[in-house]
């Protein structure tokens, strides 16, 4: 009897999933390292993405075709509908073989700027611009315009009657026929300087470091009038930064930066400031002072004095549109946004011929299109229904034909996917690409062509040309070639759906595997996130299926969802997450969790997750927040703690005032909940996401007597490059290959 049990238990253990080898071998890496982007794109996977040029003149568009032996640049003749050559490449080749001296071959050519001059181009190539011949292939080397350069200081009238200039941080205008001066403002000073802009990465060295020099202002079309700001510094606190990279100094090399922190009333301040050119005086109007996150924008219309002014109140819950009247000293309201959670998908377009206002808003619950009448403050809502219009992409005025891409129109279709629509006027829609899959697309100057580049996740990407008014086909130009990966056994990512938290919402998600999957294999699982309410992260097209098989090929289950909270669905889905996001990964634990219960080969007891600037937020949250889900984080360059971020996105998304959500949602101040290994990461010179909180959680977890790992790369800013994005990269690997994967880690491999 004994026996018999003993043999059931034998064969039962069989019947399980066996766990992963914990081995990583050179070939593994070498894998990894061919998924690069760098490595395939255009190399062993062609046409996954094509960039259209359109050409000045009007006339029509180049692109590149690539595949396995060639590079061929290729346009269409918009007449025929008919791709054709650029230009003869062999020809060419041998015309920059004699001009360079060195041998330049036809199917590797390095050429850009094309520009279409009647039986001639012009390009660049090795920073020089040279026209060919299209007939004899003689080349001519064009010479740098010796015309004199503007002064980026000073202004000229679009009547060439004035030239406006700042001179002891006041404004002057000067007639340029008598060389007379006059002063339009007379208080400005060092720190409240008028004509002057914000720059988010303006820099002051040294501990009396100043500021860079900047001027703006913008001449109405009848030169009657100017608009500027006055940039007030005086009480703005900075951010500071230490390099500490530079090889020819032995002290670090101190930067500031002026970037207000949510809640501060110590920040930048800019006034939008109005001058009436015949009387030399400026004319004051309710326009607020506003900080540098919400500031007032104002754009002239035609009519002399008239504008258009939008800005945003503290806190992101009112949006304005007004008409402002110089010569009348009045302002209307011509649209008022409001909301009881962050407005951030508001967008407009002026159709001033047509005393319109396009808008993008989500006062229906919806981002839906409406139009505004200018003349009488009337507004229609465009379009309706229960999806998202993402962008408009062309407005022909004339016609009164609106060109938008919107997902989740077609109640059967993946709601990431775009698809692209026309609507008049009046209302009346025509859907121009009727299929299911992502398109994204490219309008001609006028409006008559579109380039359309469709695909799925799962589907090859296909760009064509199509005609705007139908949507017609009218010609192929690429298709995406992915056959040398899939000999080597690469297969798109696959796509999932589940419930989300709420009972009653769909919502999406990815999942790589490695090339050499194996059913029968227990595998560890990784959450490539980035929860930041303003972004989505289910991958719509083609060429996002490459994005994390390097990670997969060292023996992981890659997954990428969007969960309650993220943008591009209803205005409900996206407000899960304001005030709270702490709980951003509440659907992510769900998702892997259903992954697991669906496939044996998930092992939900090995769950790790990486994730840059929001997306480091969400790791260390992760670990802090569900340590006994998540065993083995990556932070990089992350704000662990809003209040120290820039203004803006918490406050759009966090709320203002800054209030005691800030402080529950902070990774600084749940430190004492680490569990699982955590590695942190920085730039040393961030100018994005400062690295302060970064070293504040350090701070923190060393504090609470917790195990964790640090890595600061002096001389990078929020994004790495070079020798440091690949040695970042490694690290994260090898983090997730010990920790995670319980394997032991190789540091010498080659990158190509």
């Amino acid at each position: 009897m004994k026996h018999y049990i003993r043999v059931l238990a034998v064969c039962y253990l069989y019947m399980l999933p066996i766990q992963a080898q914990h081995q990583v071998t050179k070939d593994d890496y070498k894998r990894a390292v061919s998924f690069m982007y760098d490595n395939y794109n255009n190399k062993t996977a062609f046409n996954l993405n094509t960039s259209v040029n359109w050409f000045e003149d009007g006339s029509g568009f180049w692109f590149v075709d690539y595949s396995k032996d060639n590079k061929t640049y290729k346009t269409v003749d918009l007449k025929k509908g008919k791709v054709k050559a650029l230009f003869d490449h062999d020809k060419l080749a041998k015309a920059l073989t004699k001009l360079n001296g060195k041998e330049v071959k036809s199917n590797d050519l390095s050429l850009s700027d094309f520009e279409n001059l009647k039986g001639k181009l012009s390009f660049k190539t090795n920073n020089k611009t040279v026209i060919v011949d299209l007939k004899s292939y003689k080349l001519e080397e064009k010479k740098a315009n010796k015309e004199k350069e503007e002064n980026p200081f000073e202004a000229e009238s679009p009547d060439g009657k004035w030239v406006a200039y700042t001179k002891d941080y006041n404004l002057f205008i000067k007639s340029v026929k008598t060389k007379e001066e006059y002063q339009l403002s007379i208080d400005g000073d060092k720190g409240y300087e008028y004509a002057s802009w914000y720059g988010w990465y303006d820099k002051m060295e040294g501990e009396n470091g100043e500021r860079p020099k900047r001027f703006y202002v913008n001449w109405s079309e009848d030169s009657k009038w100017i608009a500027t700001t006055l940039v007030d510094t005086r009480t703005a606190e900075k951010m500071y930064l230490l390099d500490h990279s530079i090889d020819s100094l032995y002290k670090p090399k101190l930067m500031a930066y002026y970037r207000g922190s949510p809640g501060d009333s110590t920040m930048v301040k800019i006034t939008p400031v109005f001058y009436n050119i015949e009387t030399k005086k400026e004319v004051k109007t309710n326009l607020p002072t506003g900080t540098h996150i919400n500031a007032v924008s104002a754009n002239w219309m035609k009519d002399s004095g008239a504008l258009i002014a939008s800005y945003s109140k503290r806190g992101f819950l009112k949006q304005y549109v007004k008409l402002v009247n110089l010569n009348t000293n009045t302002e209307q309201v011509l649209i008022e946004e409001t909301s009881n959670t962050g407005i951030d998908n508001f967008e407009y377009r002026i159709l001033e011929d047509k005393q319109k206002i396009i808008f993008l808003s989500e006062r229906t619950g919806w981002r839906q299109l409406h139009i505004l009448d200018i003349n009488t403050g009337q507004i229609k809502l465009l379009t309706s229904g229960d999806y998202y219009i993402n962008s408009i992409k062309y407005i022909d005025e004339e016609n009164g034909i609106i060109y938008y891409l919107a997902s989740g129109k077609i109640p059967e279709n993946n709601p990431y996917h775009q698809q692209l629509y026309k609507v008049d006027f009046k209302g009346n829609e025509t859907l121009l690409t009727p299929d299911d899959k992502h398109h994204s697309v490219s309008f001609s100057e006028d409006g008559s062509y579109f380039v359309d580049a469709s695909s799925t996740i799962t589907i090859p990407t296909k760009t064509v040309l199509r005609a705007s008014k139908t949507g017609a086909l009218i010609t192929e130009l690429t298709s995406a070639d992915v056959s040398q990966a899939e000999a080597i056994g690469w297969m798109p990512p696959s796509p999932f759906s589940l419930m989300a938290k709420d009972g009653k919402t769909t919502i999406y998600g990815a999942l790589w595997k490695p090339t050499h999957f194996n059913s029968n294999t227990s595998y560890p699982n990784i959450d490539a996130t980035y929860t930041g309410p303003h972004t989505q992260r289910f991958p719509k097209s083609f060429n996002r299926g490459f994005d994390n098989q390097s990670l997969a090929e060292l023996g992981f289950i890659v997954v990428q969802i969007d969960g309650l909270g993220t943008s591009g669905r209803s205005k409900e889905f996206h407000d899960h997450s304001y005030k709270n996001m702490e709980n951003n990964l509440e659907d992510h634990v769900l998702a892997i969790k259903h992954l697991s219960e669906k496939y044996s080969w998930i092992d939900i007891n090995k769950v790790g997750i990486f994730g840059h600037s929001a997306g480091g937020y969400d790791t260390g949250r992760a670990l802090l927040g569900f340590p006994d889900f998540y065993k083995v984080g990556v932070a990089s360059s992350a704000d662990h703690d809003f209040r120290m971020e820039k203004a803006w996105w918490p406050e759009m998304y966090q709320g203002w005032p800054v209030d005691e959500t800030y402080e529950k949602v902070s990774n600084i101040t749940n430190a004492e909940k680490l569990k699982g290994k955590l590695l942190l990461t920085h730039g040393g010179i961030d100018d994005n996401v400062n690295p302060s909180a970064t070293f504040k959680l350090a701070e923190a977890l060393i504090k609470a007597d917790k195990d964790f790992d640090l890595l600061i790369l002096p001389s990078q800013r929020h994004g790495y490059r070079g020798k440091h994005r690949r040695y970042f990269i490694k690290k994260r690997w090898n983090y997730f290959v010990e920790h995670l994967l319980g394997a032991e880690p190789l540091w010498d491999f080659k990158w190509n």
